[in-house]
């Protein structure tokens, strides 16, 4: 597989350019930028959660545990962790677990923590397994222009 094609067209859309970083294939964000030989810190992970109402994508930093307690208080929801199957239906044109960190292409509303946005560039998963996105932090922070940044996680 390549990269997704919802979010192929919409950082072509967004005349956004990008690097592809190949790497072996992992099981987790932190031992992907292992694995790509990238700060931690700099790899978005993308935890797709929900409730009765809605998905929401909330991206930290690699390095970093969800803490699902400030979720709530910023949301107002009583947000969990979805199936891997309603998280295969969400982003259907990504292997499952390699989620890219732009919800709005595929209608999720999305929230970054405001540490990835102090990184001078950022590194995310593609839709595939072996490959990761790498841009500015500020073409990153066009993409996400819509998307709510706050504090909610913790460094490891």
């Amino acid at each position: 597989m390549a990269i997704a094609i919802t979010l192929k067209e919409y950082l072509q859309n967004n005349d956004v350019s990008y690097e592809i970083i190949d790497h072996r294939r992992t099981d987790s964000a932190l031992h992907t930028a292992e694995a790509a030989h990238i700060p931690g810190d700099r790899m978005a992970k993308s935890v797709l959660l929900g409730d009765d109402e809605s998905y929401l994508l909330a991206v930290i930093p690699a390095t970093h545990r969800l803490q699902l307690d400030q979720l709530t208080q910023l949301t107002g929801r009583k947000l969990n962790l979805i199936t891997e199957d309603e998280l295969q239906q969400a982003f259907a044109d990504c292997e499952t677990g390699a989620v890219p960190p732009t919800g709005l292409p595929y209608g999720i509303e999305t929230l970054v923590d405001a540490s990835l946005l102090k990184q001078p560039d950022l590194y995310f998963e593609s839709g595939d397994h072996g490959k990761l996105i790498h841009i500015s932090v500020d073409k990153f922070r066009e993409l996400e222009s819509d998307a709510i940044v706050a504090e909610f996680s913790k460094h490891l």
